[in-house]
């Protein structure tokens, strides 16, 4: 819970302090500006409202690795979702209207989550499982969604340190094997998702594992 709590708000202080100019900036998610990134961030808080209000009785389906899926391709941008976020980001024009929708909602997002009991089961994508999972898996996104914010934004604060460290745990569950201890928690996020390619070096380090990556998560 305080993973949570902690990771998003720094994500959603980072938005908060984006001069107007940084929307129109490409962020790491291949396609999409950060204007469609922080759209993206609001969809995302609008689902852990709902999430947080849909009760399930059944016993888990899933734990927050198992929430992942594992996609054998990177996103093309062609998913509906995906598009409609894009016209989506550009129809608030005013980059401000954009960052004041993400504190609103986002905001509510936190609150929700801090009340929530961490034992409670919840319902999302026709999967059951447990309040703490579900949140210890938004970990991961808000964490992975800092890295695409400032990919190219250097002068904006990254995500911190107990977030990129629970995060890469998750990602190795996910993985079902560690990555090298050479590798900060930071760049096996961005090598083991995709978001850049590993030197010829890491990828001996990697060993087997290399075989498994990237993981594109979905």
């Amino acid at each position: 819970m305080d993973h949570f709590s902690t990771s998003w708000a720094a994500l959603r202080a980072a938005v908060a302090g984006l001069p107007d100019e940084a929307f129109e900036q490409p962020s790491g998610c291949t396609g999409w500006l950060v204007r469609d990134l922080v759209c993206h961030l609001v969809i995302d808080a609008q689902d852990v409202l709902i999430t947080l209000v849909t009760p399930a009785t059944g016993e888990p389906t899933v734990d927050a690795a198992t929430y992942w899926h594992v996609a054998e391709e990177a996103p093309t941008g062609d998913d509906p979702l995906d598009a409609l976020t894009v016209r989506l980001a550009a129809a608030y024009q005013d980059p401000a209207l954009l960052a004041f929708h993400l504190d609103d909602v986002g905001s509510a997002a936190g609150r929700a989550a801090g009340l929530a009991d961490p034992a409670a089961r919840v319902s999302t994508q026709d999967q059951v499982l447990t309040v703490a999972d579900y949140l210890t898996a938004y970990v991961l996104e808000w964490t992975l969604h800092h890295l695409d914010l400032t990919a190219r934004l250097p002068d904006v604060p990254g995500p911190p340190a107990e977030g990129l460290a629970r995060s890469r745990a998750l990602l190795e569950a996910i993985a079902g094997a560690p990555f090298p201890v050479s590798f900060g928690d930071r760049d096996a996020l961005l090598v083991g998702t995709g978001r850049r390619t590993p030197t010829d070096e890491e990828t001996a380090e990697l060993g087997e594992l290399a075989a498994r990556l990237p993981l594109f998560l979905g």
